[in-house]
């Protein structure tokens, strides 16, 4: 494994970020995955990019990846990465500069809110769009990425002293790995003419709530309820019925609705921690769904 590889990793924080479900994610892969050529592999609801870097970073046959996601800023970030990574390291480095240069935490806060309101002018150009999303996301309360209504970023400031706002080493391994990698903004479903040969989808969608205060996914102005989880299920029935193979996370609900909504299709049941709640009480373990439509998988049996 090359170094550059080595270190690859998501460059940002992100509410449901799969890193601690990697393994019991490549053991749910196709049986055969190891033997598929020419592998595309596409995710049409990328967010942090766990299981993209993951894949890039293990699986050498896949030729090519294709991801998107309907937040623009997100998307304006890998592209940006994956562009210009020199440029986008300088510019971090002279915000990190910055902010460590701040005596107390008030100069700190009123340095956070002020990149914040120059972030939702919604104006900048994608160097300075992403530098203050790097930015945001180091410095913001709990790391979350959070918008109202009108799709303005809106997370209060985190009270850190010295975040890491420049990781280098990340953003050039990040970069090398995305060469490969076509990058789409808006509706997940634009992603389906790329699918070709052995094609592995992977869907991490925003995750349906366990109740009506448990579940945040207010990562865009636009709701992801009832109505399109019953939308992208129907998307994955054409996934199907055109050959390919797709995995889809969400969140275990236990009120049956996608037991039902995939009943046709193989559903896991996986552990997953999460540790962004303000409840400390809600924070910890909880099962996730995970959806294929194949039945022969890498590892039968996960505990």
């Amino acid at each position: 494994m090359k170094l550059t590889e080595s270190v690859a990793k998501p460059f940002i924080k992100w509410v449901g970020g799969k890193t601690q479900l990697i393994e019991q994610l490549e053991a749910l892969l196709p049986a055969d995955f190891e033997e598929w050529k020419e592998v595309t592999y596409i995710e049409p609801f990328v967010g942090g990019g766990a299981m993209l870097f993951y894949m890039l970073r293990t699986h050498a046959n896949i030729q090519t990846a294709v991801i998107n996601d309907i937040n623009s800023d997100l998307t304006t970030c890998y592209k940006v990465v994956r562009n210009h990574p020199s440029e986008l390291v300088e510019s971090l480095q002279q915000i990190q500069d910055e902010y460590y240069a701040l005596a107390s935490e008030d100069e700190r806060r009123a340095f956070y809110m002020q990149r914040r309101d120059e972030f939702n002018t919604k104006s900048l150009d994608p160097l300075r769009n992403t530098t203050l999303f790097f930015f945001l996301n180091r410095t913001c309360f709990n790391g979350l990425y959070r918008v109202n209504k009108a799709g303005l970023f809106n997370v209060p400031f985190g009270r850190y002293d010295h975040p890491q706002i420049c990781d280098a080493k990340t953003i050039y391994a990040d970069s090398a790995l995305l060469q490969k990698v076509e990058i789409f903004t808006g509706d997940y479903q634009q992603v389906f003419p790329f699918a070709q040969g052995k094609t592995l989808f992977y869907f991490d969608p925003p995750y349906r709530p366990l109740n009506n205060t448990s579940s945040f996914n207010d990562y865009a102005k636009e709701p992801f309820n009832d109505l399109a989880q019953v939308r992208l299920k129907d998307f994955c029935d054409t996934v199907d019925a055109s050959g390919y193979h797709f995995m889809l996370s969400n969140s275990d609900c236990q009120d049956g609705f996608f037991d039902d909504l995939y009943k046709q299709y193989t559903i896991e049941r996986v552990f997953a921690s999460r540790s962004i709640n303000a409840n400390p009480d809600k924070r910890g373990k909880l099962t996730e769904i995970l959806v294929q439509n194949y039945k022969e998988v890498k590892q039968n049996q996960l505990f």
